[in-house]
């Protein structure tokens, strides 16, 4: 591994639907994306001794992606969250005490050491235990890599005292349009809106998030209707693209698809424009497929030959 290796940070876990078993968890849905795309992946998380770790080690044999994070807990069970399906579309069961609140430190240090990775990935969901949190606040104490927080605020999982210490330790920071209204209404004391993206409020209010955490990046995805990238020297780089599916079988995983995209462009040195415009498409794709990450591996390879300028960059897809 090189200083191309991206380091993901965090939870690895099963959706439990009762009759079907799907392995997601935000941050592995973004190493599985980018190991797909074949950057050199270090996922850092800890899983049980049970079936469905078993289920998620899997996931690391198909996506080729190293063991060398991976811890293995003799005691808590692998992350699990329960989705029942009801009229209103699913409610989410996110359980306490998963295998992902213990990640050791050691075992994490050691892991990054070898990869020296160039970037270092993380979220707020694994940082709900105090024992994980002391992991990845080692791990980015130890390192000198750029560092993309991925927020996601959660009800009764991710606190405001999460996020703004998180926020802190950032360097770039994703926020979908609910996460950036929260932050609105936690360090701006504002309420503009996100329907334009021309809106001067609401880019005052984000350059202001910028100098409050002292951000060189900070991305806003806006679903079909784009992105917004906002640099560290006050620009603002806007997508507007749409690449809403012909059928939208379910948006799971259509950030994490965009932040891999984002990414994986970084490390290729993409210009930001280009870059936003890829990880856009490719997040519409997502959001044509059942699940947060294809089935099929195949799917990838269309989008990395266009990538390298071997074909026309597929649009999403039905």
């Amino acid at each position: 591994m090189t200083q191309q290796t991206i380091a993901v940070f965090g939870e690895a876990l099963v959706d439990d639907f009762i009759t079907e078993q799907v392995v997601g968890g935000a941050p592995f849905n973004v190493a599985r994306n980018l190991a797909a795309f074949g950057m050199a992946t270090l996922m850092v998380t800890r899983i049980g001794a049970d079936k469905n770790g078993t289920l998620v080690r899997s996931e690391f044999g198909r996506f080729g992606m190293s063991e060398a994070g991976l811890q293995l807990d003799p005691q808590e069970a692998t992350g699990r969250v329960v989705v029942e399906r009801n009229a209103d579309g699913h409610r989410f069961i996110i359980l306490p005490d998963q295998a992902y609140d213990y990640v050791e430190t050691a075992p994490a240090l050691a892991a990054l050491s070898q990869a020296a990775p160039g970037t270092i990935y993380f979220g707020t969901m694994a940082q709900r235990h105090e024992q994980s949190r002391a992991a990845l606040r080692a791990m980015l104490d130890s390192s000198s890599a750029q560092r993309y927080l991925d927020l996601n605020v959660r009800d009764g999982q991710v606190t405001e005292r999460c996020a703004f210490e998180s926020l802190h330790l950032a360097d770039i920071v994703k926020v979908n349009e609910d996460e950036l209204k929260d932050l609105f209404s936690w360090y701006t004391h504002t309420k503009p809106g996100t329907k334009a993206i021309d809106d001067a409020e609401m880019v005052d209010a984000c350059q202001a998030l910028m100098r409050i955490f002292s951000l060189q990046g900070l991305i806003v995805t806006l679903g079909e209707r784009g992105a917004l990238y906002f640099g560290a020297e006050g620009g603002v780089i806007a997508n507007q693209d749409c690449h809403a599916p012909v059928r939208i079988v379910d948006t799971v995983g259509a950030g994490d698809a965009f932040s891999a995209v984002f990414l994986f462009g970084q490390a290729k040195g993409w210009p930001v424009s280009l870059t936003l415009a890829r990880a856009n498409a490719f997040a519409g794709a997502i959001c044509g497929i059942s699940g947060a990450v294809p089935a099929d591996i195949a799917f990838y390879q269309p989008w990395i030959n266009a990538w390298r300028g071997d074909a026309v960059m597929p649009g999403a897809v039905a």
